[in-house]
């Protein structure tokens, strides 16, 4: 069941995008050679309690990090540790829970770390272009796959795979609510798309197949391939006109 959100709700969520968008924001200035990924851990776990908020992913499932932080090859719930040192050259996808007042919003971006090579950098934009080329379709009226259909189609023109195994999702008091967004399929099925819907939408494009699998920490998920994976996520509301980011600063 897909649970409308109130004005109130929104608000709520709007307040708790902020901060999660803030430290997306703050972490293209923190992500350099030479720090590890339990540093990106701990701004965002300082930022998030700051804020008199909660680290959403926090013990959620077990999870023992506060954010994800997947390198490289890396797909999505990479653990954030002292010992993962980013390297020059490495990209890094930082995933991102905040809950305040019991509602989550939730976002991710992929950052290039120091000097990264034209075809990372050509993966990390055509990831972003894919989420907002879904994004023309979060109103009122459009099926739920016109999405998943308009993220698929940009990031396999360009020659990327899309994962099937994780997909985007409904946000609000959990941070999984109804429904599943696939980043692929037919357009025109699913529900039409309703006023107070709250979606966190994510495409994870890959430079090779889409095919991906856990490591033994059961957590981290990696292309089978080896080959480079990118991710972007934010939390959207349709509204009655044009969608609202909740967790994008520019």
């Amino acid at each position: 069941m897909i649970i409308l959100k109130s004005k109130d709700e929104i608000g709520i969520m709007r307040d708790s995008g902020k901060v999660t968008g803030y430290i997306l924001k703050e972490l293209e200035n923190i992500i350099k050679p030479g720090i590890s990924t339990l540093d990106i851990d701990r701004f965002v776990e300082e930022t998030i309690k700051k804020n008199n908020m909660i680290p959403t992913f926090k013990g959620y499932g077990g999870y023992p990090g506060n954010c994800c932080a997947s390198v490289n090859e890396e797909v999505v719930h990479g653990i954030p540790s002292k010992d993962r040192i980013l390297q020059d050259g490495d990209i890094v996808s930082v995933d991102v829970g905040s809950t305040y007042k019991h509602y989550v919003s939730d976002a991710a971006r992929t950052y290039g770390v120091g000097d990264i090579s034209d075809d990372a950098r050509r993966l990390i934009d055509v990831t972003r272009d894919s989420f907002f080329a879904g994004l023309e379709y979060c109103r009122v009226g459009y099926r739920l796959t016109d999405i998943s259909h308009a993220i698929q189609e940009v990031a396999e023109g360009a020659g990327y795979g899309v994962v099937r195994e994780y997909v985007g999702h409904g946000v609000g008091r959990e941070m999984h609510e109804d429904p599943q967004i696939p980043n692929y399929g037919k357009p025109g099925r699913g529900p039409r798309l309703a006023a107070g819907m709250v979606f966190a939408i994510e495409p994870m494009i890959v430079q090779g197949s889409y095919e991906v699998e856990t490591l033994p920490d059961n957590w981290t998920v990696v292309t089978k391939d080896g080959k480079l994976a990118a991710h972007y996520e934010n939390t959207v509301v349709i509204t009655d006109g044009e969608p609202e980011l909740l967790t994008l600063m520019e």
